[in-house]
């Protein structure tokens, strides 16, 4: 009996392949392939969150801790409408900058932060005038010159800040490089026209903001503040500016 056991043992097949657990390994490897694949064809690589990412996941990996793989991104990520890329910003501290001129966006500022109005308005100014800028998705829907309710709010509680003084106010409508394609507006050139116009119209007609003192320009696609090449830049590009003239700054 011992010698056919002893047989027996010494005639077993010894084990061959990858260990076990090199199985579990390779599925989270073809997982981790699959979850970066994923990433690329759903968004643009940004080098630097893609090196944060990798970074943290291979501390996850070794064992360290980590606070997060991909950290969420923050409430103030769009870029606001007085960056500096704008083109109608200036520095308020640059000695080029008129006095009365800094007098101005100094009150329109403490009106706008008074009236609560940050989240919608924001203010900037260069040699020629203070900008008061609302962006276009709070003023109107895509492809219309309508001014929404929400719009028509803002603009009424900007009513006050305007009779404080007498100087003209021109509205600026621009937009993005999007054709368009409706009977109503056939270029960029009536759709930003159209807009300038129905702003003017409602400070006016709706408002006590007197007739002389407003005027519209539409300038289409052709005075973009960013670059048209994300819809978030394109977003930026459409707005609606009110300058206020200082006389005497040109």
């Amino acid at each position: 009996m011992s010698r056919e056991r002893k047989k027996r043992k010494t005639t077993e097949t010894p084990a061959t392949g990858a260990p076990a657990w090199m199985a579990t390994f390779s599925d989270m490897m073809t997982l981790l392939l699959t979850f970066f694949i994923l990433l690329y064809s759903i968004s643009s690589i940004d080098a630097i969150k893609f090196k944060t990412i990798s970074e943290s996941l291979q501390s996850v990996l070794s064992g360290e801790t980590s606070s997060s793989i991909i950290e969420e991104d923050g409430p103030n990520d769009d870029i606001p409408l007085d960056n500096p890329q704008y083109e109608q910003q200036e520095d308020p501290e640059d000695p080029k900058i008129k006095e009365s001129t800094l007098e101005m966006y100094n009150q329109v500022k403490d009106y706008v932060e008074e009236e609560g109005l940050e989240a919608d308005v924001s203010v900037s100014l260069n040699r020629n005038g203070v900008f008061v800028n609302i962006k276009e998705a709070i003023l109107f829907e895509p492809g219309e010159a309508q001014i929404k309710e929400g719009g028509q709010e803002i603009l009424g509680n900007l009513e006050g800040l305007f009779l404080q003084f007498d100087n003209e106010i021109v509205i600026e409508g621009h937009t993005d490089n999007i054709p368009q394609q409706s009977f109503r507006f056939p270029t960029n050139w009536e759709l930003s026209s159209g807009r300038a116009t129905a702003v003017v119209r409602y400070l006016c007609e709706v408002k006590d903001i007197p007739e002389n003192r407003l005027s519209a320009i539409g300038y289409g696609e052709f005075r973009p503040i960013a670059d048209n090449s994300t819809p978030q830049n394109r977003a930026l590009n459409r707005r609606v500016n009110l300058l206020i003239i200082m006389e005497g700054e040109e």
